[in-house]
């Protein structure tokens, strides 16, 4: 199973603050947004993992992550020059899906909650035919991409943005696709707004009745960082968990020293170059534990 964290874009809607930087650099508390998408795809077991960004942050975001060694992963990065829909993603990472399936994370989506790891390794554990999204119940379902389902889960309908939703169901922005993903992604025509639309791409799944629609339920909380407000309401709901429960969201070197991809002389290492921060605090307490 390959990994794609879409990070390209402009993020318009958080101007000015994106002028000079990506979106999904800026912070979510006390970590890059990037972070937790990463540790989504972390979490479910996938270490193959290709990041999309532009021409101009693509070196700050090695400088950041580097190759993945240090969080036991391997990172490749695709350059992006334009958005042109999310299901262009497909066509840049052609060579690196190769002849495997693939689940795409939308880089300022933030995930959390009980059971989320386990539903996505649950989805990727056989063998991958057709397309699976992950949805999640709102109270706007108008301002989303919405699927209906029936009992068994499969997708009856999906639109996108709907004036007259029939469910409430929002499309998040996790997917796992098989690997004829690639071809269907060449097939589809841009849109008005001269995008790859991922509601055709996925429309190409439901049409021969292998589009899955697995609801994340009430454990599982799904934000879109994409604007000021949003930002600050994901900050804050970071914040507040990890105050309570004394444990970090989206720790990269704690989940790869937890599953066993990174030494103990490794996660040291780690820490010995996050200086007094809490999150380097955060991890000698584990590194000291030997946990």
């Amino acid at each position: 199973m390959k990994g794609i964290i879409l990070a390209g874009g402009s993020g318009s809607r958080l101007g000015p603050l994106t002028r000079s930087t990506s979106k999904q650099l800026l912070p979510v508390f006390d970590k890059p947004m990037i972070y937790y998408p990463l540790s989504v795809l972390m979490l479910a077991g996938i270490r193959d993992i290709a990041i999309i960004t532009t021409p101009r942050d693509r070196d700050a975001f090695i400088a950041l992550l580097g190759d993945g060694s240090k969080f036991g992963v391997t990172l490749d990065y695709v350059t992006q020059d334009q958005p042109r829909g999310i299901s262009e993603a497909f066509l840049l990472c052609a060579n690196f899906i190769g002849d495997q399936p693939v689940t795409l994370i939308l880089g300022d989506n933030l995930f959390y909650g009980h059971g989320l790891s386990g539903l996505v390794r649950e989805s990727i554990a056989a063998p991958i035919t057709g397309a699976t999204v992950f949805s999640c119940s709102v109270s706007d379902p108008s301002r989303y991409g919405v699927a209906t389902i029936d009992a068994e889960g499969r997708a009856i309908k999906i639109e996108e943005k709907p004036a007259n939703p029939t469910s409430n169901l929002a499309i998040t922005g996790l997917y796992i696709y098989d690997n004829t993903v690639v071809e269907r992604a060449r097939s589809l025509t841009p849109s008005a707004r001269g995008e790859l639309e991922i509601t055709d791409l996925n429309r190409t799944y439901l049409e021969q009745g292998t589009l899955k629609v697995t609801p994340l339920g009430r454990g599982v909380a799904w934000m879109d960082t994409g604007t000021p407000d949003a930002l600050l309401e994901s900050s804050e709901f970071v914040r507040s968990l990890q105050r309570r429960q004394g444990l970090h969201i989206a720790c990269l070197e704690e989940i790869a020293f937890r599953q066993g991809w990174i030494s103990q002389d490794a996660l040291a290492a780690a820490v010995a170059g996050l200086g007094a921060s809490d999150y380097g605090r955060y991890l000698a307490e584990i590194s000291n534990a030997g946990r």
